[in-house]
């Protein structure tokens, strides 16, 4: 597919897409209706197994289209033996919108289904907004500070929402994903929230609070996913216009911090505060790490010129 011209390149691609979503969302929504109407254990335990097929697949084939469409180059550093039956906390930098597809191809059938805390304004995305919500992707409603100082009771929304969707990840294998940062990296963001990263934004260990509180004791570990593109970051059209030639992808074990494991109720702000420094621990060593790659990846392209 790479011999193609990208203007017929891209066609086949989104065709491609559209076709994986109309063909394996339907079955989710269904298998979704009958797993609320019929709460029975058992028959709850088959239809999740189901649920996690059908999802393996669709991402196995969007996967299989990055072979297809691209020459991309995908270089994995996993210093850790991956149970796709185990807990997870997962979490990422983020680039690009490339790191969604990248990370669902390097972890697929590897850990248990990637669930990523998403908008609400996303279930309203077409068919994948109610898919999303079939498979337990839990939504979040921000609210700005204006919108919370004329309404608190708001501020706690987000924390019972957190809990919530925790709750459900416990009796089931789970890889809750992060991106820690909040926000895709891009210049004018750095210039306002780099502080002192040279790569990164600064870190929000709100959110990783809040699920290591719930979920704690039921977490095998945490992975910290450092996720780079020595070429400059793309974007979804660069990717299937063959526009991307690697991607570097490191993957490390982390404990689970004891300060926050098996908690029952909010976070304190002694807490909240070991949590933050520890995620900022990770992110002064991630930054360091991306530096490595892209020096190491600047003095590759010297030595090929």
């Amino acid at each position: 597919m790479t011999q193609l011209p990208v203007w017929l390149r891209l066609p086949i691609a989104a065709l491609i897409v559209a076709l994986n979503i109309l063909l394996l969302v339907p079955p989710v929504l269904v298998l979704a209706v009958i797993k609320a109407v019929l709460p029975i254990a058992p028959l709850r335990r088959l239809i999740n197994t189901l649920l996690m097929a059908i999802s393996e697949t669709w991402i196995a084939v969007n996967s299989a289209m990055i072979d297809w469409f691209t020459e991309t180059r995908i270089v994995v550093d996993c210093e850790v033996e991956l149970n796709r039956h185990g807990h997870y906390l997962v979490l990422a930098n983020h680039q690009s919108w490339v790191d969604i597809p990248i990370l669902q191809k390097v972890f697929n059938r590897r850990i248990p289904l990637l669930r990523f805390f998403l908008k609400s304004q996303l279930f309203w995305v077409p068919l994948l907004g109610l898919a999303w919500w079939a498979l337990d992707f839990p939504f979040m409603k921000r609210y700005t500070q204006a919108q919370i100082k004329k309404n608190p009771k708001l501020a706690g929304r987000d924390i019972k929402a957190t809990r919530k969707a925790c709750a459900k990840f416990k009796d089931i294998p789970v890889a809750v994903m992060n991106f820690v940062e909040g926000t895709r990296y891009t210049d004018a963001k750095h210039a306002k929230l780099g502080g002192d990263y040279r790569h990164l934004l600064r870190p929000k260990a709100g959110g990783v609070a809040f699920v290591l509180d719930a979920m704690g004791d039921a977490l095998d570990a945490v992975l910290d996913v450092t996720v780079v593109y020595p070429h400059g970051r793309p974007t979804l059209l660069d990717l299937f216009a063959n526009r991307v030639p690697a991607v570097h992808i490191h993957i490390q074990q982390q404990a689970i911090p004891e300060v926050a494991a098996g908690q029952r109720d909010k976070p304190s702000a002694a807490a909240l505060a070991a949590v933050r420094d520890w995620v900022n621990t990770l992110w002064k060593e991630k930054d360091e790490r991306i530096a490595n790659i892209l020096d190491a990846a600047e003095q590759c392209n010297k030595r090929s010129a």
